[in-house]
């Protein structure tokens, strides 16, 4: 990057004598910032042309060794920012002049992320905060890899450093697209939270689009949770996983909100017949969910397994990650060629279970918790069998004629 400076005689801050400061303009990507060199002139005594002290002003001869020594020292500084290597732009070099303190992103990441971690269990669930020390860890090492050092200056990054950081996500992990735009979220909060705090002046993201993918979503038929229904299961562990997968089936509940679901989420509804309401962990939004019978039917398997009781829940789930290696055993056994996990089994109760038996759009949604229906749309597929239903339709029509 080219340093570019020029001299000018600033005429909006006119002294009192009727002198005017001589400011320094250094312009570095486009971008500008003015520092004054402490030099008061009158306007007759200024050679903007020339960039100096008229020679006939009075003393004219150690005025203009004066703002040589000030370019000098910028062109110094800027030497410097470039032999070290690091991303930067005119802020860094503004700093290095007028020795403003460096608030650097490593630090200031870890800074909210300790105060993410404290608020887990407020406004933060435990996985928003892993995300986010996820991230930071690839940040680190992209910066090592990258620029051979353990931190840089917050105002060194810029539209260069996102998408060097996105490339080394794709090349270096393999990321999927959607995941690295969830890494995009967080890095992009962490600097608009920098601005907040008064520690940069503009976000980059501002240049950059995060680009989100729509995923194939993978739910089951009603084919499939049948043959999962049905298939004899000898390991107890497994069974239980089973059970529980079915129950997200029928219910729609998340892994972490299952893990956590309790007699005091049970209630009567005016219709007299049990409903789960629960606060979403993930968005704290309410979900009001009527329990069907094959739903109750396994609550009632569970009420008194030992580990249940123990620990107060309903079910004796296991670590998602164990939860989701055990369901790729019972794929295998029940000769099922989908990848299974605990997020599927509410992909088919959004589909399988309520969409494509004529429950409305809305409905699902407040099932499902969800703060806009736009994220239910997302579930919201027509299988194969609501439209072999909605044809048939059409045939008895065609047939009558």
């Amino acid at each position: 990057m080219r340093l570019i400076t020029n001299f000018l005689l600033k005429k909006s801050k006119r002294r009192k004598d009727g002198k005017y400061p001589v400011y320094i303009r250094c312009t570095i990507d486009l971008k500008r910032i003015e520092l004054s060199t402490g030099v008061y002139l009158n306007s007759c005594d200024w050679d903007n042309l020339a960039q100096q002290v008229v020679p006939l002003a009075e003393n004219s001869r150690n005025l203009n060794k004066k703002l040589n020594n000030f370019s000098n020292t910028i062109f110094d500084k800027y030497y410097q920012l470039e032999a070290i290597g690091n991303p930067y732009d005119i802020n860094n070099l503004k700093e290095c002049l007028t020795n403003t303190p460096k608030h650097f992103l490593v630090d200031t990441f870890q800074t909210i992320l300790d105060d993410i971690h404290r608020r887990v269990g407020y406004d933060y669930s435990y996985g928003t905060y892993k995300h986010y020390k996820t991230i930071l860890g690839r940040l680190k090492e992209f910066i090592k890899v990258t620029y051979k050092k353990t931190d840089i200056p917050l105002s060194g990054i810029n539209f260069k450093f996102i998408t060097s950081f996105d490339s080394f996500l794709k090349i270096h992990h393999s990321v999927g697209p959607n995941t690295i735009g969830h890494y995009h979220k967080k890095l992009k909060k962490v600097l608009n939270d920098s601005i907040a705090l008064g520690l940069i002046d503009k976000n980059p993201y501002t240049r950059f689009k995060i680009k989100r993918y729509q995923p194939n979503r993978d739910f089951l038929s009603l084919n499939e949770i049948r043959k999962i229904e049905n298939k004899k299961i000898e390991i107890e562990r497994v069974r239980t996983v089973r059970d529980i997968f079915l129950f997200a089936c029928y219910t729609g509940l998340s892994y972490s909100d299952i893990h956590l679901l309790t007699k005091f989420h049970i209630f009567k509804g005016d219709d007299a017949e049990e409903w789960i309401i629960i606060d979403r962990t993930k968005t704290s939004t309410r979900c009001r969910i009527p329990i069907l019978p094959k739903a109750k039917a396994i609550l009632t398997k569970y009420e008194n397994y030992p580990e249940s009781v123990n620990k107060g829940k309903l079910l004796p789930t296991n670590s998602n990650q164990k939860m989701n290696t055990y369901l790729k055993e019972i794929a295998d056994i029940c000769d099922i060629k989908k990848a299974l996990t605990m997020h599927v089994a509410r992909h088919t109760f959004a589909t399988t279970i309520t969409l494509a038996n004529g429950v409305p759009i809305e409905t699902v949604s407040k099932m499902l918790g969800h703060t806009s229906i736009k994220t239910t749309q997302i579930y919201g597929k027509i299988i194969d069998s609501k439209i072999s239903k909605d044809m048939k339709k059409i045939k008895n029509i065609w047939q009558s004629f």
